[in-house]
Formats: C-alpha cells, sequence, structure tokens
C-alpha cells in the first residue's frame, strides 16, 4: 500500500483523540558507548542518566528534552547503513540559526564530521556524523 492509499480517518474516530502520541526515546547503535556519551553530552549539553541495570552490553542513557531520552547502545563491528543521510535514517535537532557557526565548531572540535545538505530550503541547516558515524541533523 502506497502512503497517499491510507484512508483519511475522521478525528472523531480516532481512539487516541484525547491525547499527544510523543517519542520517549530513540535507541542509537554505536560502536563506542562512551565516545558518544562524550560528544553528545559536550556538544548539546544532554545530561547523562541512571540506566536500568537489564542491560549486558555497556550502554547510556540521556536527557535530551522534557520527557525524551536518547539511548546509546555498544555494538561491536556495528556499521551505519549507506542510507543514513538526508534522506535516509538521521536525528534532526533544533537549535537557533544564529548561533549555528559556535554548534559546527563544537561539533568539529569534537571529532564530528559536517555533511552538506543535498538540497535547499528557506532556512539554515547542516548535517553532521558523529565521531562513531552515527548521522545527525
Amino acid at each position: 500500500m502506497h502512503v497517499t492509499d491510507y484512508p483519511v480517518i475522521p478525528k472523531a474516530l480516532w481512539p487516541w483523540r484525547t491525547f499527544q502520541v510523543t517519542i520517549a526515546h530513540i535507541t542509537l547503535a554505536t560502536r563506542d558507548v562512551q565516545q558518544s556519551l562524550n560528544f553528545f553530552t559536550q556538544c548539546f549539553n544532554w545530561r547523562p542518566l541512571n540506566r536500568p541495570g537489564n542491560i549486558e552490553c555497556q550502554a547510556a542513557w540521556l536527557a535530551i528534552g522534557p520527557h525524551q531520552e536518547l539511548h546509546l547502545v555498544e555494538v561491536k563491528n556495528f556499521n551505519p547503513s549507506p542510507f543514513e543521510s538526508e534522506f535516509g535514517r538521521h536525528i534532526a535537532i533544533d537549535f537557533p540559526g544564529v548561533q549555528f557557526d559556535e554548534l559546527k565548531e563544537r561539533i568539529t572540535h569534537h571529532g564530528a564530521e559536517l555533511v552538506a545538505p543535498q538540497r535547499e530550503t528557506p532556512f539554515e541547516r547542516f548535517f553532521f556524523r558523529v565521531p562513531d558515524s552515527t548521522p545527525s541533523s
């Protein structure tokens, strides 16, 4: 089924119409949890959280917004998909555009690789790969 083939459901029939669905967490695989944790805390000031004790691998949890978390899980020999780019899997963050140059400096200082956007938009944006190659924008 193509995305345009899905029927439009009137809001009155939505079973979830009384609350908003939000994202609680995003999980990213990484080859080096500590390196990724350092990158995200130093570049974005995301706060580490206590993680549950029922995880056998190296992992880290970060608070990234109100009631939202980033979970980093170490997977040895992890290789990102070649489709993780502007039109593939990536994470977009919100940051004041007037401070983009400062942010670019900060993330490259911490080992990220800047990646040019593939299309023009009416607003400034950029993409980057964190030191272990996880893509973000």
